[in-house]
């Protein structure tokens, strides 16, 4: 029997989704891939599109490719999130569509067209890739995909040589876990991310025997406690495109809960993030290292 798939959570009670349907989301840990799905290989799919242009037409082009022939597909997103681009970018590759609005969202519906238009295109521009060419391996969709996040980047001017046993919180492609490698007395370093897409992508990038990674979600119980000495983070504060603070707290409960006495978080944020309290509750010794270009550096010690 053909699949059903489901690509993301869209808001309950706006579309209906198959009984049956399978997790395809590199953002849901444990789901299916869709790049992998064979040619005519869906019975249907529901994509809860990205914001990103280059990730969510190659979604959709991912789809498209893999739905049976006359297998009806349902693309959806915010309006002012990617929702009001869809209808053109399915036409692009062949597809008549219908379109409609519903609780703040563009809805389009359609089916396998007879030609295939322009997909291979679609799937190699939001596939992973060296960026620069020659450089890191990435791919549309990971945090800051195309260049080294400000955040990041301020906080690898100030990151200590640290030593034991270390971690990378929400790793992206592995910049900040490659430079806590950098030093020798580092003896295990876990890079772990929601994003599959970023797993891969920092495996690739991170070639170190110390050096394992995880595809998970942070907010469960990931790591046991009391089991790490070292933890790096720059942690998100969006959910679906949607600004969400209760992320970056959570992963900083986490990161408390992991360390073993004595064990540091060192972390960058957006200024405007309210993380000094989380940190202050839950560490014995918190200090604001630098306050720069729109971002502050912690490190707070247990």
């Amino acid at each position: 029997m053909s699949p059903h798939a489901l690509y993301g959570r869209p808001p309950q009670g706006l579309i209906d989704i198959h009984e049956e349907a399978v997790q395809y989301s590199p953002l849901v840990p444990g789901s299916l891939r869709l790049e992998q799905s064979a040619d005519r290989s869906l019975a249907s799919a529901v994509i809860y599109a990205p914001p990103g242009t280059l990730e969510r037409v190659h979604a959709l082009a991912l789809a498209v490719r893999a739905l049976a022939e006359d297998a009806p597909l349902t693309a959806l997103a915010l309006k002012d999130k990617g929702g009001s681009r869809i209808a053109g970018e399915l036409r692009a590759m062949g597809c008549d569509v219908v379109s409609h609005a519903r609780s703040h969202h563009r809805i389009v519906t359609t089916t396998r067209p007879p030609r295939l238009i322009g997909l291979d295109a679609a799937i190699e521009a939001g596939g992973p890739q060296q960026h620069p060419p020659g450089g890191r391996w990435t791919q549309p969709g990971i945090f800051s995909w195309n260049r080294v996040d400000p955040g990041s980047a301020l906080l690898l001017q100030h990151l200590p040589r640290q030593s034991g046993r270390s971690a990378d919180w929400g790793c992206g492609n592995g910049v900040l876990g490659a430079a806590v490698l950098g030093s020798p007395a580092v003896t295990a370093m876990t890079l772990i991310d929601i994003d599959r897409r970023a797993v891969e992508a920092a495996e690739r990038n991170v070639v170190d025997r110390r050096a394992t990674f995880l595809w998970g979600d942070l907010r469960t119980d990931l790591v046991p406690r009391a089991s790490l000495d070292f933890v790096v983070m720059n942690p998100p504060f969006h959910d679906s495109g949607v600004e969400d603070r209760s992320l970056g707290q959570m992963l900083i409960e986490r990161a408390a809960a992991a360390l073993a006495p004595g064990g540091q978080c060192w972390l960058t944020a957006n200024r405007h993030l309210p993380y000094e309290g989380s940190l202050a509750k839950l560490f014995g010794r918190v200090r604001l290292v630098d306050d720069a270009k729109g971002y502050k550096i912690f490190a707070a010690e247990k």
